[in-house]
């Protein structure tokens, strides 16, 4: 694994993760994770995909991980993140790529393929959909942009534990919460443990922010671009009814669901990444 930075267009410091496969055998990936995560959500996915002849790229969005904090919050939104991974690919030299997309990463690779659908040569749009369950969505606004602090990182992955564990309801063992919070909090210089993202991020879903956009055209902008939609099966995001819709819209549509799993699946479940593996052999070459 390689890592390295590059600098957007307004000065932003964007880092990114780049994993390098032995002989190349595919397209490049683009790995883009959800709100107020970091490429740390790939760290297990992004080398298992590499392995089969890709070379992967992972960034953090503005604001969270090692990327920077942007002066201007109105900046923290799809449009612009979408464009700093533009500038990338073209700092990669990358014209075609694999998007996907978690979450809000989903969401990003709709914007994608409507700004620049020549660039957009496969999806995987990650329990996310142009429809978004306000059950789900209120449940984010409870947590999302809070500064949340722990003084320990067993406390931090009780943390993880108390607010995604409707999410997973499996998972029982300390082993899976502690590597949860170790990819989403990180430690400071003064040994405090806080969620590794700038609280901003989530202005843009506060109470006066407005109902949803219609995203329906940007799901269409897909085009014909070879597309899988992964669904957490407890998923309160992503609606049972918006995945029969979408199918309608595209008959040719990829479809996988993860079993007890909610808001998001980290796509290396049997179920998840055996769809995932035959997407990439056989639709997204």
């Amino acid at each position: 694994m390689l890592q390295d930075d590059f600098q957007t267009a307004d000065g932003v410091r964007i880092h990114f993760r780049e994993y390098r496969p032995a002989a190349v055998a595919g397209m490049p990936v683009l790995c883009l994770h959800g709100l107020t995560r970091n490429e740390r959500d790939f760290e297990e996915l992004a080398p298992r995909i590499a392995e089969t002849g890709r070379r992967v790229i992972v960034p953090s969005q503005r604001g969270r991980g090692l990327s920077d904090w942007d002066s201007e919050a109105g900046r923290y939104n799809p449009g612009v993140y979408v464009g700093d991974m533009l500038a990338l690919l073209d700092r990669l030299a990358i014209e075609r790529a694999v998007f996907i997309g978690t979450s809000m990463g989903g969401l990003m690779t709709m914007v994608a393929a409507a700004q620049a659908p020549q660039r957009v040569a496969a999806a995987v749009l990650n329990d996310v959909g142009p429809e978004i369950d306000p059950v789900g969505l209120e449940r984010i606004r409870g947590y999302a942009g809070v500064a949340r602090s722990a003084a320990t990182w067993p406390e931090a992955a009780a943390l993880c534990r108390q607010i995604n564990g409707v999410a997973f309801p499996r998972e029982r063992g300390e082993a899976f919460w502690m590597t949860f919070a170790r990819r989403i909090f990180r430690e400071d210089a003064g040994g405090r443990i806080p969620l590794d993202y700038d609280p901003r991020i989530a202005a843009g879903l506060g109470p006066t922010a407005g109902p949803p956009a219609d995203l329906w055209s940007f799901f269409d902008a897909l085009g014909r671009a070879p597309t899988l939609v992964v669904r957490g099966e407890i998923s309160d995001v992503l609606m049972a009814s918006t995945v029969d819709e979408m199918r309608r819209r595209r008959p040719d549509l990829a479809v996988a669901s993860v079993p007890n799993v909610g808001h998001a699946p980290f796509l290396t479940e049997p179920e998840a990444w055996s769809a995932l593996a035959v997407f990439l052999q056989d639709r997204a070459r």
